[in-house]
């Protein structure tokens, strides 16, 4: 067989139903074997990015490593923003990159560059294949790192000459491999009488593997304890019922902002890695003094990476909360768990304090046009269908988003992690390839979508029925608040305008953007016809952009 019939039928042992890429010739062994092979599709992207990002929100939204197939060094940087933000998300992925031949290597040829070289640092493990006896070992690895704990993408450069060359050395299957490791029972103990000994515990939740199995179990040991729940500011999706009374949503972006939230925890559990992202310097720990700090944590890496820990347990998080609860409970007598009822009573008062405050901002600027925040997030979670998934990129929209829109189930919700914009007009089509029965809704800001706008044609070149909203206030709004927060903190004196931090000469014609593209769409200004147009997009089952007018930067 030849190099090209081992990548084929690896991907075929492997399970992948999608390739997604942007071809170009170095490609040209792999699109000319797909016709011999229709379980595979190969979802096309107008932009390598797109294909990337799309390619791993697949991979997050249906548990399975994905496969990418870009083309040569230019294709391969066009995608580094977005294999940045998926490192960031640990997505399991298997990212390719055709390669010239190996026989002009020393001669440069168009488009070639040390790919590997290029990708590394932003993956796993990079690789080129050098010779086609290489193959069904070097990819069979590459699944397996992709999807070892923490997941994060792999790198193989594929040389055209090697994908043509005879081998006897054929593909192999993944096999099964079960990575669900119990905790240590001696630091499940000392971490229970940290917790039981506590008065004011907190919960703080990363990115974890294996949110779904984790998830009764987080619910059951929060409510045990009476601890309050938060997410890092920026997360990829939903371990934790956003409408629990205790979940207190999301951090903040610096150390005080952190600190100011989780004042007088005595004792915080992190769960997974990665809790915090902070954009702004704040001196001290996100910490109170005297805080003890417990982690659960499925990688060694991940384990005190960024803070020391009181007791840190190296496990699959499903199980190692499942015996942190148990032992837990075991310990509690009954002036524990008067003392966590009286905990969860205030923090429900709390949570519906909060939710009538939402309330009533969103009644204060229900008549605004442009529509206000508040009212768009209001309208939304009355008009979203049963099952709805969102991908949320509303940037400064997010906080009225979440205080908005309750998601109750992993799979429910997917953020952008990692703070490249751009991601959630490729992620949607991820998720919907992923989900292809339940309706999917893209939530963007105006400038974000500019980063990946051509998604929009893979969506109707593909059939995707995702509902595309556009968040329109001509501006990139993020970026006049970050000035705002800068001329605060470094004393700068300055009240001067936001240059070039406005999209609105010319204007941004989305809904005409969106037709040369092939989906349809409406402009919508006024609050009145917000929630008719949302209806008439999932209706609609294909394709569908709201291009929807909302206020700026005040």
């Amino acid at each position: 067989m030849r190099g090209k019939h081992v990548l084929m039928d690896t991907l075929v042992g492997h399970g992948v139903e999608y390739i997604f890429g942007n071809p170009g010739t170095t490609e040209s062994p792999l699109m000319d074997g797909l016709a011999g092979h229709p379980r595979l599709r190969y979802i096309v992207a107008l932009h390598e990015g797109v294909a990337l990002g799309a390619a791993a929100y697949y991979a997050h939204a249906s548990g399975r490593t994905a496969f990418v197939n870009l083309h040569v060094a230019p294709g391969l940087g066009n995608a580094l923003g977005m294999l940045y933000d998926a490192a960031k998300a640990g997505a399991p992925l298997v990212v390719t990159a055709g390669q010239q031949d190996t026989r002009m290597r020393l001669r440069e040829p168009l488009l070639g560059h040390d790919l590997v070289a290029m990708a590394a640092p932003l993956t796993k493990w990079s690789v080129q294949a050098e010779r086609a006896d290489e193959l069904a070992l070097l990819l069979r690895r590459a699944f397996k790192v992709a999807s070892d704990p923490p997941a994060g993408p792999v790198f193989v450069a594929l040389p055209i000459d090697v994908l043509e060359q005879e081998t006897a050395q054929a593909a192999t299957p993944p096999g099964g491999l079960y990575r669900a490791s119990l905790p240590d029972p001696a630091g499940v103990e000392e971490a229970a009488a940290l917790l039981g000994a506590s008065r004011s515990p907190a919960i703080v939740l990363g990115d974890i593997a294996g949110s779904a199995g984790a998830q009764a179990e987080l619910l059951a040991l929060a409510e045990a304890l009476g601890a309050a729940v938060w997410y890092g500011g920026m997360h990829l999706g939903i371990t934790f019922p956003t409408s629990h009374p205790n979940c207190r949503l999301r951090l903040g972006f610096d150390a005080a902002a952190i600190r100011r939230a989780l004042d007088g925890a005595d004792v915080v559990l992190l769960v997974g890695g990665r809790c915090f992202e902070e954009v702004w310097f704040a001196p001290g720990s996100p910490f109170a003094a005297g805080a003890a700090l417990i982690q659960i944590a499925d990688a060694p890496e991940r384990l005190a990476h960024n803070f020391p820990v009181q007791v840190g347990l190296l496990a699959h998080p499903a199980p190692a909360l499942s015996a942190l609860r148990a032992a837990v409970e075991r310990r509690a007598g009954a002036p524990d768990r008067a003392e966590a009822a009286r905990r969860n009573s205030a923090l429900r008062a709390l949570k519906e304090q909060e939710a009538e405050s939402q309330r009533a901002r969103a009644a204060r600027r229900w008549d605004r046009e442009p529509l206000s925040m508040p009212r768009v997030m209001a309208e939304l979670a009355a008009g979203l269908p049963p099952e709805a998934i969102v991908v949320d990129e509303a940037v400064t929209a997010g906080p009225d988003l979440a205080r908005s829109i309750p998601f109750t189930r992993p799979g429910d919700y997917w953020g952008a992690r990692g703070g490249g914009i751009g991601q959630a007009l490729p992620g949607g089509l991820g998720v919907k390839l992923a989900q292809p029965h339940r309706p999917v809704i893209v939530v963007s800001g105006d400038g974000s979508a500019m980063y990946s706008i051509q998604a929009l044609w893979t969506a109707a070149h593909h059939d995707l029925a995702v509902v595309f909203v556009i968040l329109n206030n001509g501006e990139y709004r993020i970026l006049k608040h970050n000035m705002d927060t800068y001329r605060q903190r470094f004393d700068v004196g300055s009240d001067g305008p936001y240059l070039h931090m406005d999209l609105e000469r010319p204007p941004l014609g989305f809904t005409d953007i969106a037709r040369g593209m092939g989906v349809p769409a409406v402009r919508v200004t006024r609050g009145s016809d917000f929630r008719g147009a949302l209806e008439a997009a999932f209706q609609a089952n294909r394709p569908y952009l709201l291009d929807v007018a909302v206020e700026g930067h005040p």
